[in-house]
């Protein structure tokens, strides 16, 4: 029998959706609302192929599910409400609490609130846009799909960190890894195009604002660049990734900066912004380190050679690569960060077809690579509602 499901990724200002039948994956409805909470948020949404866009105050959550919901029932997608069995919420962090994908109860919710202050830029919008939709669909069954979730199969080895064992133990302080949907997207999505046998060895690289690349061996993660929070791994848009624990309280000390404001500045102000101080958008620091801006070319180098050194140390996890995948928003579209990351790579056997690359094609290596490089667009709503499905037993 077909089910409506809805797919949510809700950002700190941003709500993405999609609308689905299941089990067949058509898609009835996708969109995006931006500036949530501002008098210009902006709703575009595609409808049968066709695309709109409406500008108009958006001062919460419910506001803007409520207009998705509208649209929805004036648009004649739905006939009422009450057609959407499920809501599925990209939860970023689930801890040492959830493997898999749950029905959303007080419980859940409690536990996804406990650990916002792992995910602070993450889980408490999860949270909000869970318990709008609570409010607005009260006929659908909600269901969490954690970040993490998919990495529960790294090693201990690879988890682990060098602490007293009990902050483990007690706390659950250890790599959780995160982008969970996307890179799981990637790991069922990479063998139907090339085979098992060519994915065998993978490394999923998600480069968006945020970014992380997994280790992936026939399908499985074995590793993977974010932590105990999403703030580790490679240098992103606003975050800084790695850095040596002892800055942490050097700067409090140094600055006379409190925990959350050290924080704040390792989420928002760091990254690719922190280093070139104009801009954390890939498109901006290229225009101007192409002008000569030097900060705009360092952070550019950083960003690059942090992504080369995982690359490095997951094919020795490995044992060896097949396949390279760039996928997410910068990942997808941007030639030069893709050229620039496979130019130190040919010890592996990585070989770039300059205009299959410029030109965002699926497989953009050259005729004699030994290691297949693909760009593969992540869909990590269509994960989401696999999972509603699962979760609700109507598979």
């Amino acid at each position: 029998m077909s089910q409506k499901i809805l797919a949510i990724n809700a950002g700190s200002s941003s709500l993405k959706f999609k609308l689905y039948t299941m089990p067949d994956e058509k898609v009835l409805m996708s969109g995006q609302i931006d500036r949530i909470g501002t008098k210009t948020s902006e709703f575009s949404y595609v409808i049968a192929g066709k695309r709109s866009k409406i500008v108009a105050p958006m001062e919460s959550f419910d506001t803007a599910i409520q207009n998705v919901i509208d649209t929805l029932l004036t648009s004649h997608v739905i006939q009422s409400k009450n057609e959407i069995t499920g809501v599925g919420h990209r939860i970023s962090h689930g801890g040492r609490y959830y493997s898999a994908p749950v029905l959303v109860d007080e419980d859940v919710k409690s536990k996804i609130d406990e650990l916002a202050v792992l995910s602070p830029l993450h889980n408490p919008v999860n949270l909000l846009g869970i318990e709008a939709f609570e409010k607005l669909l009260p006929h659908a069954q909600e269901v969490a799909v954690f970040d993490t979730s998919f990495h529960h199969t790294i090693p201990a080895k690879a988890y682990m960190y060098a602490l007293p064992y009990s902050y483990f133990e007690d706390h659950g302080i250890r790599r959780y890894g995160f982008h969970g949907p996307s890179h799981e997207y990637i790991a069922q999505r990479a063998p139907e195009l090339f085979g098992k046998e060519k994915t065998h060895r993978m490394i999923s690289c998600h480069l968006g604002n945020g970014g992380s690349l997994t280790a992936l061996l026939d399908g499985k993660s074995v590793n993977s660049s974010m932590g105990f929070t999403p703030l580790a791994g490679i240098v992103m848009g606003t975050r800084s990734g790695d850095i040596d624990p002892e800055i942490i309280p050097f700067i409090e000390e140094e600055f006379h900066m409190t925990s959350q404001e050290v924080r704040n500045m390792l989420n928002k102000d760091s990254g690719l912004l922190g280093i070139s101080g104009l801009s954390n958008d890939i498109r901006d620091l290229d225009k101007a380190a192409q002008a000569g801006n030097k900060r705009a070319q360092l952070a550019l180098d950083v960003y690059v050679h942090q992504i080369q050194q995982y690359i490095g140390a997951y094919t020795t996890d490995l044992e060896g690569l097949d396949t390279l995948v760039f996928t997410a928003g910068i990942g997808e579209h941007s030639a030069l960060i893709r050229q620039m990351v496979c130019d130190r790579l040919g010890y592996l056997g990585v070989k770039l077809d300059a205009a299959k690359n410029d030109a965002n094609e699926l497989s953009i290596e050259a005729a004699d690579s030994r290691v297949k490089v693909a760009v593969i667009p992540t869909d990590e709503e269509i994960i989401i509602a696999r999972d509603v499905m699962s979760v609700l037993g109507l598979n």
